[in-house]
């Protein structure tokens, strides 16, 4: 019985089905069983979890699916060899931050400059001496296994945040670019700016950025007057969103990355508590609502759906029921008693 039948391998499950916080996960790709067989008991021995391929795109395949904590790749394979095996890696932005270490029993100076070209961050030499293997893995593994706790621990705060109705996205201020969002956030910026944006493919949209970058200049000097930097809110309709920035999470270089919260808050309950409080209509609540917004009869119009002229109307039989004559005192009324039952209105 060959080593490779002795003990199974696992050669193609999802990164999903793996427990990633105990164990670290390895991609061993060449073409030549023998070799799998040695690294693979050495590693699995060790307490690695092991994944193998023998072929360039059976190596991609595995790699994309399971997203490995390391990679040890032959670099001479038939067909794709393992030098564009790496750069394909690289390339990949959901793979690109994988450590791979060649195994190659070419020497001369060239082969390894072309390893290390093609994003190898080490080698070792053939043939293979496992113990060499371990000790050069664990090097390049120890920042793997901090990013992958960071990126645990922060899961669970992002999700937690969405969990009590608020959205979280990281934003990366030199910029724009969007680092992470949680669902929450990525629904509702669909929503508010008719954009998604997966992670690390596409930017936060511009409004964002802009208060973004505005902020940091103020930033020192707010902290130390211990004064919260202002916050962004958009509206659409009756509900708006808001911005807050909470904390930096990447390297200051460039501004560094910024995990900003976002919370939508809707006035549908003040539309009605106003309807309520002064005897109006549905949509004559709306109007004041708008005018204590500080809206014209057109802004009021357009957001509505309706004409300038029906909005007077509508503000018209608001001032009787109110008894007041101007958009101003109807305004300030309709403001005090907001106040009194929603103090958490922005006006």
């Amino acid at each position: 019985m060959s080593p490779m039948s002795a003990k199974p391998v696992i050669s193609a499950p999802l990164g999903s089905t793996l427990d990633r916080r105990n164990s670290d996960l390895v991609l061993i790709v060449d073409d030549v069983p023998d070799n799998l067989a040695v690294l693979h008991d050495a590693l699995d021995e060790s307490g690695y979890t092991v994944l193998v391929a023998t072929r360039g795109e059976a190596a991609l395949q595995r790699a994309a699916q399971a997203l490995p904590d390391i990679v040890l790749l032959d670099a001479m394979m038939p067909g794709m060899d393992g030098f564009e095996v790496a750069r394909r890696l690289k390339a990949n932005p959901a793979t690109a931050h994988i450590p791979i270490i060649f195994m190659t029993g070419l020497t001369e100076t060239e082969h390894l400059v072309a390893a290390l070209d093609a994003g190898g961050v080490d080698y070792v030499t053939k043939p293979i001496k496992p113990k060499e293997v371990l000790a050069r893995m664990n090097v390049h593994l120890q920042g793997a296994r901090q990013a992958r706790q960071q990126v645990h621990q922060a899961g669970q705060a992002r999700n937690a945040l969405d969990a009590f109705g608020y959205a979280s996205i990281t934003v990366r201020a030199s910029d724009g670019k969007l680092m992470w969002q949680t669902a929450l956030a990525r629904d509702l910026l669909l929503d508010y700016f008719g954009t998604s944006a997966p992670p690390f493919h596409h930017f936060a949209p511009q409004p964002v950025v802009n208060w973004l970058q505005q902020q940091l200049p103020e930033l020192g000097k707010l902290a130390q007057q211990q004064i919260e930097p202002p916050r962004l809110s958009v509206e659409k309709g009756a509900r708006r969103l808001s911005f807050r920035l909470h904390q930096q999470t990447g390297d200051s270089e460039g501004g560094g990355d910024w995990l900003i919260v976002m919370r939508e808050v809707s006035d549908a309950a003040v539309i009605e508590a106003m309807s309520l409080s002064f005897k109006l209509t549905g949509r004559e609540a709306e109007v004041l609502y708008w005018v204590v917004k500080g809206k014209t009869n057109r802004d009021i119009g357009e957001i509505l759906g309706s004409s300038p002229a029906t909005v007077k109307k509508h503000l018209e039989r608001v001032y009787v029921k109110m008894g007041v004559e101007t958009r101003t005192a109807a305004a300030g009324m309709a403001m005090t008693k907001i106040r009194q039952l929603h103090p958490q209105f922005e006006g």
